[in-house]
């Protein structure tokens, strides 16, 4: 398969989760057999509480206590999610080792690098202090957060096992690695490492938390633009397996807008599978639920069934994805959201998509360009890209009225507009945007 991928021009970037195995794993079930197994420590056990209870009050993200009492020894083991995913101890060089030695495992046989699972989770407090209660929490919010989890996540000491997750990757040339990392961009830029030898991209999803706003964007590029260390390459997220589709979160229309805001930002971005084509959030009935998220804290919408359906290739049954019924539900409208149909389509979101991607590889403004604020209030968000003596501005509108940008001193042509329509369109003065358009702009 990477063979096949390279010969097209593709990466192929796996998922490593370092952080726990399943409790069927062979190193688990050899950790449990035994309080004296050579494999005990690989994992986190502790003696109960003097009330029988677990050792700490630490929460797990599916609900929960975060320690599962295992009958046979009496020890408690911890676990981060779910009860049968016990987590790794990264205190024990055997379990660095060993992960080094399944990256080396799959580098050699020339995987382009890793997107590393809850990288911040990977190390946890060495003295078990339990964590302090969130003044903040509302009820009927997420129980997990009802305590800070200044304890068990983002310890300072986890820059180093990152560190050693680099050095490992840059044993093989051209490789990248990428963290999962769910912190404000002003602790998440840790991830990049003193020298710069930490995660090449700690995933930045700010934009899936920030409210869809010209003044709220533009402050949160701002704030990371500022906050990244020299030499720190910026990165973008727009949609991922467990926050809401983009569709779902601000409409089809502006949907085409946060495409090109995406493709335009300073940085790598990440698109996720199926916003390409404009594909909705599922209501996911009760009776197919999947998600142990949902069937553990039920009632609060914390699912993630809803964005993780199956992709929508064609108008056939179930969407081309497969000839029997699959784990998740199709979304009922495939028929007419799916590739075939918009691949002929030169209007479609697939279309815009592949514009800007095409805009992106043919501007090195909008490749490797720097990256200056213009505009950034009411429903108007503006910034420019340049290289060199190419200067492109973005412009995007962002609510539901059109809008004229004065622009006196522009002069230019429009590259693409989110209505797929006015490319070539001269600009002089000023910038007309319909109601939920961007366009960018190359300056003569």
């Amino acid at each position: 398969m990477v063979a096949a991928a390279h010969a097209r021009g593709l990466k192929v970037i796996i998922d490593l989760v370092p952080n726990h195995t399943s409790d069927a794993h062979p190193w688990f079930r050899e950790a449990r057999s035994s309080r004296t197994s050579p494999k005990r420590d690989w994992y986190i056990w502790r003696d109960p509480a003097p009330d029988g209870g677990p050792p700490t009050n630490w929460l797990s993200e599916f609900g929960g206590s975060a320690w599962a009492r295992d009958e046979r020894s009496g020890q408690y083991y911890y676990h981060a999610f779910l009860d049968r995913q016990p987590d790794l101890n990264w205190r024990n060089p055997e379990v660095a080792h060993a992960i080094h030695e399944v990256m080396r495992f799959w580098l050699r046989r020339g995987v382009d690098g890793f997107r590393v699972d809850v990288i911040w989770h990977l190390l946890k407090d060495a003295a078990f202090r339990d964590n302090p209660p969130n003044p903040d929490y509302r009820e009927g919010t997420n129980p997990y957060f009802r305590l800070l989890p200044v304890h068990t996540t983002d310890l300072a000491e986890v820059q180093e096992v990152v560190a050693g997750l680099r050095r490992v990757v840059d044993e093989f040339p051209d490789r990248v690695l990428i963290g999962e990392i769910y912190l404000p961009v002003e602790r998440l830029v840790a991830y990049y490492g003193a020298a710069l030898d930490g995660a090449h991209l700690p995933f930045n999803f700010a934009l899936l938390e920030t409210p869809w706003s010209a003044r709220d964007i533009g402050a949160l590029v701002a704030r990371y633009e500022a906050a990244l260390p020299e030499g720190g390459w910026p990165n973008w997220v727009l949609g991922n397996h467990d926050r809401p589709r983009i569709l779902k979160r601000v409409g089809p229309d502006q949907a085409r807008v946060a495409a090109m805001l995406l493709l335009t930002l300073r940085g790598t971005p990440t698109l996720y599978y199926g916003d390409e084509i404009g594909m909705a959030q599922v209501d996911v009935p009760p009776e197919r639920v999947q998600d142990p998220y949902e069937k553990n804290v039920p009632g609060l919408g914390l699912g993630r069934d809803g964005v993780r359906t199956p992709m929508q290739w064609d108008g056939s049954p179930f969407a081309g994805f497969s000839q029997v019924e699959p784990w998740l539900p199709v979304s009922p409208d495939f028929t007419e959201i799916n590739v075939a149909a918009e691949r002929g389509d030169g209007h479609s979101m697939l279309s815009l998509h592949r514009r800007l991607l095409a805009l992106r590889r043919a501007h090195p403004a909008l490749a490797t360009g720097t990256y200056a604020p213009v505009a950034a209030e009411g429903d108007l968000l503006m910034f420019s890209r340049t290289d060199g003596e190419e200067q492109l501005l973005v412009a995007l509108n962002l609510g539901g009225d059109p809008l004229v940008v004065a622009a006196p001193e522009m002069e230019g042509q429009v590259l693409l507009s989110t209505f797929c329509d006015r490319e070539g369109e001269p600009v002089a003065g000023d910038i007309s945007l319909r109601a939920h358009e961007g366009v960018v702009v190359r300056r003569a």
